[in-house]
């Protein structure tokens, strides 16, 4: 979709600043980031909401989620030694829970605290 945001970081016409990517996902810092570690994971492949994705293609939501949980390993947010910090996989979708580019994205946020209720 040419006038997605994201699809045109997949495509390489916007710049992002890549943690991760494998053939099938792609992850980025946000740029206003809300958490020490806060990292967007999204199919390359176009789908609006989370919701869209499992219907379409439930194998490509669990690279989605495989890939956040690469990232937080990554980032020093899972250590394997069960005194690891933690992190949140956080899914707006639609626009009364914040979803504002509408193509699937997991936000990864962690390196912090982080209170519950969300907000």
């Amino acid at each position: 979709m040419s006038d997605c945001l994201f699809c045109r970081m997949v495509d390489g016409e916007i710049p992002a600043d890549v943690v991760l990517r494998t053939d099938r996902v792609l992850a980025f810092r946000d740029i206003n980031p809300q958490a020490p570690t806060h990292v967007l994971v999204i199919p390359q492949a176009h789908h609006a909401t989370i919701g869209a994705l499992a219907e379409a293609d439930p194998a490509l939501l669990g690279d989605v989620v495989a890939g956040a949980h690469a990232v937080a390993r990554q980032e020093g947010l899972v250590t394997g030694d069960g005194a690891e910090p933690g992190y949140r996989l956080v899914a707006n979708t639609g626009p009364q829970a914040g979803q504002t580019v509408h193509h699937v994205h997991l936000h990864v946020l962690g390196g912090r605290g982080l209170g519950w209720p969300p907000g």
